[in-house]
């Protein structure tokens, strides 16, 4: 279960490093094909400042997440994986409220397991 936990951990950060490229280096190429639709095209050069602050806070939970595998101590590795995954799963669900259910299928399911088998694991 623990093996489980760790690549769910892993999985999550992995997606978190991409939010942050994306938003934060490809906001006007690969984020106006992966949010086709959201926005008028024109909006993606407008926003860019705000997307790459998104990404920042992104990439700041994925390497939280990875700060995570260096922890030796076994109770301190769980708390901090529990921490990080608490804060993406508030984040997807703040953003399936304010934005699009999407996002919490996209951010906040992953989380929420990872979460759930990180626990169980204990």
């Amino acid at each position: 279960m623990e093996l489980i936990s760790r690549i769910l951990v892993g999985l999550v950060a992995i997606e978190h490093f991409y939010i942050l490229w994306l938003e934060m280096f490809a906001w006007e190429t690969a984020g106006k094909k992966t949010f086709k639709g959201s926005m008028p095209d024109h909006m993606f050069a407008a926003t860019k400042s705000m997307a790459a602050n998104q990404g920042l806070y992104n990439g700041f939970l994925a390497a939280g997440l990875i700060w995570s595998f260096f922890i030796t101590d076994s109770a301190w590795q769980t708390n901090v994986s529990i921490f990080f995954l608490s804060c993406v799963l508030v984040a997807g669900l703040y953003g399936a409220f304010s934005v699009s259910k999407r996002i919490f299928i996209v951010q906040g399911i992953p989380a929420l397991l990872a979460l759930v088998i990180t626990v169980l694991a204990v």
